[in-house]
């Protein structure tokens, strides 16, 4: 009986001791750590966030070796990276973590996704109790849900198709974000039976076109240009999504689609400009349009109207006029009524009609880039758009001189018959409207004149030649970016003529320099695209020192 109470006692005095450190071990791991994160929980695309991470030791044993983790949520970022998992260790958080202390902890971040999208931020502190071998580990999550994606994605698209026929797809986008975005993607996705032409600005594997930054009020536009096949009456359905480049992932921000009919034709459209279906227009010019309409249906049609619609920058819409059609002076439609065309008025199958308008293009597009002008044609159910390309404006100056800062010229004025006198010849280029290439600028010296051999800069003159049996001179640009020398002085070249008259020339002024054209490929419409400058004689009409009498040779 004796040695049952002693082993009774001894069980239990192990049994305390095991509940005792079981209890004081329990202690530090309830209660002892408070860590929380503070933050918005809603958020907007493009909002600088702020997230506080906040600990306190609400124990009265010193928590020592702490180490602070922070997870921010996936596709966080911060000046442009992404944000990775952070540790913070004694450095930032110090040896220990006294009774009583608190501190705080700040995470900058924006948050990209979707509308909807719930973003999880992850922090957890793990310490050693005072004395004791064992870590412990607190841990706290918080959620943000993107609740608005400011940004605009939509498709611009004919609510009616006819397969095989070439039509255009739009897709608009925009910003309303607080910041810039940088690094955006457009993907689209086509139905079955749909033919890529082309597309502008152009693709990326016919599919995806990059927006390096997109800042807050503004957007742009996506044209694709294509063709469908496909059963009368199916569905055809078009989708897109705008999301940001990152990593060689793509995070989708914002998506759309729409969805078109596949219907049988039954009027044929087609427009001709000048004349010429594939016409190419330029500043200024007049442009005669012409519609025709043919029933490829099955039945006669009857009291047809249609309207041609026009839409782009460059047209001058106070000059818009037609004898068949009705319009006013600033208007951007003309009407044409089956009560004043008899080909609307009834159209039996086959039989074709045509209607026209006049309207002029502007002198001056201002800073138009890659312009187009859009006629948009509207009879019975059948909608067609047509597009016509406005070729980009080359610009020469040639200009001579006697009086330079240049090469100071020397010679007679008047010139003498057998004597040198010496000129300089300036040139000047501009582009306006798109970029060309392969620019060029050429000019004819006449008999009496040669090169001096001194151009003006130095390294102009390794794309400057001479031919000595057509007497054609040959500056070699390059390629020119819209808009250059428009706003700010362009490629500009220097050279310095010598002409020795003959007695042929005595009494009259001599020529030095004849007409100059400058050329180039039109990357917008892939024509080739050109200007003159006048030839210069003696009297040089930019020299303020030369009068006329000044060239008439002695």
């Amino acid at each position: 009986m004796r040695k049952l109470i002693i082993f009774l006692v001894v069980l239990t005095g192990i049994s305390g001791i095991w509940g005792f450190q079981k209890w004081r071990q329990n202690i530090y791991s309830k209660e002892i750590l408070k860590l929380e994160i503070l933050g918005p929980t809603e958020a907007t695309l493009g909002d600088n966030l702020e997230y506080i991470v906040k600990y306190k030791n609400n124990g009265n044993f010193r928590l020592e070796n702490p180490e602070l983790v922070f997870e921010p949520p996936r596709y966080a970022m911060n000046e442009g990276e992404f944000l990775e998992r952070q540790v913070l260790g004694a450095e930032q958080l110090g040896e220990a973590i006294y009774p009583g202390q608190e501190q705080v902890f700040s995470f900058k971040m924006n948050l990209l996704g979707g509308s909807g999208d719930i973003k999880t931020l992850k922090a957890s502190l793990s310490y050693q109790p005072k004395d004791l071998k064992a870590r412990y580990e607190s841990a706290t999550t918080f959620t943000t849900t993107i609740k608005q994606v400011p940004l605009t994605l939509e498709f611009d698209i004919p609510s009616r198709i006819e397969p095989g026929q070439e039509f255009i797809t739009r897709i608009n986008y925009f910003s309303n974000a607080a910041l810039p975005i940088l690094d955006l993607r457009i993907q689209a996705s086509y139905p079955s039976g749909f033919e890529f032409v082309s597309s502008q600005p152009r693709s990326i594997e016919k599919t995806d076109w990059e927006i390096p930054v997109l800042n807050k009020n503004q957007g742009g536009r996506i044209e694709v240009v294509g063709r469908v096949t496909g059963e009368v009456g199916s569905a055809k359905v078009f989708r897109a999504q705008l999301g940001v480049w990152k990593g060689g992932e793509f995070i989708k921000l914002k998506e759309a689609e729409k969805g078109a009919e596949v219907t049988r034709p039954s009027i044929y459209l087609r427009q001709e400009i000048n004349g010429n279906p594939e016409y190419t227009a330029v500043p200024g010019d007049w442009l005669h349009y012409e519609l025709f309409f043919k029933n490829i249906g099955d039945d006669a049609l009857n009291n047809l109207f249609m309207v041609a619609k026009l839409e782009g920058e460059a047209f001058d819409f106070y000059t818009l006029r037609s004898d068949s059609g009705n319009s006013q002076a600033g208007d951007n439609s003309v009407i044409f009524d089956w009560r004043k065309i008899a080909r609307l008025q009834y159209l039996a199958p086959m039989e074709e009609g045509r209607v026209d308008f006049w309207i002029k293009v502007k002198d001056d597009l201002g800073n138009v880039n890659n312009p187009v002008l859009r006629n948009k044609v509207f009879v019975s159910q059948v909608e067609q758009e047509f597009t016509t390309k406005i070729g980009s404006k080359l610009g020469l100056s040639q200009k001579g001189f006697f009086q330079d800062e240049v090469f100071g010229n020397g010679g007679p004025v008047p010139p003498r018959v057998g004597e040198i006198t010496t000129y300089t010849i300036m040139w000047q280029v501009k582009n306006y409207y798109s970029n060309v290439r392969n620019v060029k600028v050429k000019a004819v010296l006449p008999t009496e004149v040669i090169l001096s051999g001194k151009i003006f800069p130095e390294e102009a003159s390794l794309k400057f030649s001479f031919d000595s049996e057509s007497r054609e001179i040959v500056w070699v640009v390059g390629d020119l970016e819209r808009g250059t020398g428009v706003a700010e002085t362009g490629p500009n070249i220097a050279f310095q003529i010598a002409l020795t008259p003959g007695y042929d020339i005595r009494g009259r002024v001599a020529e030095i320099i004849r007409e100059a054209t400058v050329s180039g490929e039109d990357s917008w419409t892939e024509a080739l695209i050109e200007a003159k400058a006048p030839g210069i004689n003696t009297t040089l009409p930019d020299d303020e020192t030369v009068t006329n009498e000044m060239g008439v040779v002695q």
